[in-house]
């Protein structure tokens, strides 16, 4: 049976572009682990009549309505008022949550201000999440009537971290054994760099034309081009191998330009890569700052193979932490193949590592010229062997350029490692 739902998210900070909507995003992710397909998301302000038409409709028009945000204890949380008139039930104070959300204070040293209270008041005929994180319970309400028959309507906190908790342990499970779905909706990311988006559709364009129970996506990232499989079937086992037979498919094609797979990173993977060649490296960077530092070092572990980071930004630094002569700089510029090359060697030989990297560029949004426009990187890796150095001309703002050639650069020693 094909269940459906929709997801309702409730403030004017959504709409605003104050924060973003992720909430959305992980409820889908979650109903879809379950075989329920999300058919809708609803983004509505504050507002009494607003929120009233969307549960109604939503509703009407899926067997699962699912709403975040506007439970808390202040005037502009006004969710529960408009659950009570949209479905015409009561709110009826409940002793057991209010206990809870008065525990919770308590817990926390905390005298409760009076208003948190209004947060215990449910209604008529929910089943109350209780709310171990933060104090908004959520809400499990059953609908039925002569147009309104089997549907479920769901209502939790806007704080994501407290709807995750409350998503996982409760909700998920009552609506898997409530709706009995059925079928198995599984996905696969395939994660692929070097390669532009055009280049990446053009060499599997017949698959992502996949029809059927068969879902294809291509979306690009900054260096870097997601495809998602996305496949329903009535069960794991099927749906695991036809995610494999497509995943063959495009990886036979794609070969080395494949990364990662789902929720892996590519720093994660040069990790596990110089973890198993028992290398190490250190970094001298310029254009960007200590980022390739930051996401090397955001791997747990990483001090087994991470020896040194330096950020040698200024033409003075380069020479004195990484000894790239001055000569050099004056003759070919700080932004050249010849001083990258120095800086990953010299890096290599100080830190006493098996690869050297040296980057240095211009980030923008100023600092360019015609010869050597914003963009422009050179990325160098040494070892004990040889260094090689690669020209790149990265476009868009300062913070993705920077982002480019970090990604660039790691998938420079990913490529490396490979060949080893």
């Amino acid at each position: 049976m094909d269940i459906r739902a929709h997801v309702i998210c409730v403030g004017n900070e959504i709409l605003l572009g104050h924060i973003s909507n992720t909430n959305a995003e992980y409820i889908s992710r979650k109903l879809s682990s379950i075989g329920v397909k999300t058919s809708r998301h609803i983004s509505v302000p504050d507002e009494e009549d607003t929120i009233i038409h969307a549960i109604r409709e939503s509703l009407c028009n899926s067997d699962i309505a699912v709403l975040t945000g506007g439970l808390g204890p202040t005037v502009d949380d006004i969710t529960l008022e408009c659950i009570s008139k949209a479905l015409g039930r009561k709110l009826i104070p409940r002793k057991k949550v209010a206990e809870h959300i008065k525990n919770n204070f308590k817990k926390r040293n905390l005298s409760m201000p009076k208003n948190n209270l209004r947060q215990a008041l449910i209604p008529e005929g929910a089943l109350p999440v209780l709310n171990n994180i933060g104090t908004a319970p959520g809400l499990i309400i059953p609908v039925q009537g002569k147009t309104l028959d089997r549907k479920v309507l769901v209502a939790l906190p806007g704080v994501p971290f407290e709807m995750h908790a409350m998503l996982d342990k409760a909700i998920i499970p009552f609506l898997k054994k409530t709706f009995k779905p059925g079928v198995t909706i599984k996905s696969r990311v395939i994660k692929i760099t070097g390669l532009p988006e055009s280049r990446v559709n053009e060499k599997i364009r017949d698959i992502l034309n996949i029809k059927g129970n068969v879902q294809m996506g291509i979306y690009p990232h900054p260096e870097e081009i997601t495809v998602k499989i996305t496949v329903t079937e009535k069960n794991e086992k099927l749906a695991d191998a036809s995610i494999v037979k497509i995943e063959k498919k495009i990886s036979s094609r794609l070969k080395k330009h494949i990364f990662a797979y789902d929720n892996e990173k590519l720093e994660e993977i040069i990790g596990n890569l110089l973890v198993r060649a028992k290398k190490s490296i250190a970094l001298a960077e310029s254009c960007t700052g200590g980022l390739l530092a930051n996401r090397i070092t955001d791997i747990p572990g990483s001090s087994r193979y991470f020896k040194m980071g330096v950020v040698t930004y200024s033409d003075e630094s380069k020479n004195k932490l990484v000894s790239v002569p001055a000569g050099i700089i004056k003759k070919y510029g700080a932004v050249s193949k010849q001083a990258a090359r120095l800086m990953a060697k010299n890096i290599r030989l100080k830190a006493g590592s098996d690869i050297g990297i040296g980057i240095s560029g211009i980030a923008g949004p100023g600092g360019g010229t015609a010869k050597k426009p914003v963009g422009l990187v050179y990325i160098a890796l040494s070892s004990k062997t040889k260094t090689i150095c690669g020209k790149f001309r990265f476009l868009g703002q300062r913070r993705i350029i920077k982002y480019k050639t970090t990604q660039a650069a790691l998938n420079m020693i990913r490529l490396y490692l490979l060949r080893k």
